[in-house]
């Protein structure tokens, strides 16, 4: 599992509630994406480190960690256990009826949850195909590619968190620079990352961290941008399934929500 002490604890914990993005099951069914498996076949080992990991991830950079989060991790110790645990019938050594594999009440739940999303999915690429604007680059730019274009996804937050897993670790690599610590305020650095966006069309991920040099300074910049993409001031997109990650800074729309301690939300 990943060693998470060398974070800091992000400077006034900033607080995203992870219900605005996915939930266990979507965390579940990234792994298995990113590791290219199978549902039906699932490493549970392997997969429960790969959670744990990122909860870990996620509660060090103080977001929301609701309790069906915790739940799900505790599901998958369980499954983990009964697996490692011999079966009565193998240590008493006579055959029996095959036992259900522990794995296949998960593997039924997340069948049906990617059926849903599935749905869901079909639903908002309809949306997508009213408004072009969803789409980057437009139309124009994928006729030029010819029939091999394939068009940007908008990213979810586990792809945006292996992002930044990928960051931290190249961090590590940097010489060490001794700089006076700089408490750096998440609405700071939203104006910060803005200012950058409006002096060009996008940017790439990697590029919202080029002049931080400390932890800290990394975990206000992705909060920082996770309240971006709440407030809807910005589109992140990604090529493929794990390619490259660009950001689009986009015109805030009536309907936004307000920012995190903004007087104007408890009006009635």
């Amino acid at each position: 599992m990943t060693d998470h002490t060398d974070f800091e604890s992000a400077p006034d914990a900033f607080p995203v509630k992870l219900s605005n993005f996915e939930g266990p099951l979507d965390l579940l069914l990234y792994l298995i994406r990113k590791n290219e498996l199978s549902i039906h076949e699932i490493p549970i080992a392997l997969i429960t480190a790969q959670y744990l990991d990122a909860i870990a991830l996620m509660q060090e950079l103080d977001l929301d960690v609701a309790g069906e989060y915790i739940v799900m991790a505790a599901t998958l110790i369980h499954i983990k256990s009964k697996m490692l645990l011999p079966r009565p019938e193998t240590a008493a050594g006579v055959e029996g009826e095959p036992e259900e594999d522990p794995r296949d009440a998960l593997v039924r739940r997340l069948l049906e949850h990617q059926k849903f999303k599935a749905a869901a999915g079909l639903l908002h690429e309809r949306e997508q195909l009213r408004a072009a604007q969803w789409l980057r680059p437009d139309g124009r730019v994928a006729a030029i590619a010819g029939d091999d274009y394939e068009p940007e996804l908008e990213v979810d937050l586990f792809s945006l968190l292996n992002a930044f897993q990928s960051v931290v670790q190249r961090l590590k690599q940097r010489p060490k620079v001794l700089l006076p610590p700089e408490q750096l305020p998440v609405e700071v650095r939203i104006e910060q990352l803005l200012t950058r966006l409006s002096e060009t069309e996008a940017c790439g991920f990697d590029d919202l961290f080029a002049d931080i040099q400390d932890r800290s300074g990394l975990i206000v910049t992705f909060l920082a941008l996770l309240e971006m993409i709440r407030l809807k001031l910005v589109r992140v997109f990604q090529s493929g399934s794990f390619g490259p990650i660009r950001v689009y800074k986009r015109s805030r729309p009536a309907d936004a929500p307000h920012p995190i301690g903004d007087p104007e939300e408890n009006r009635g």
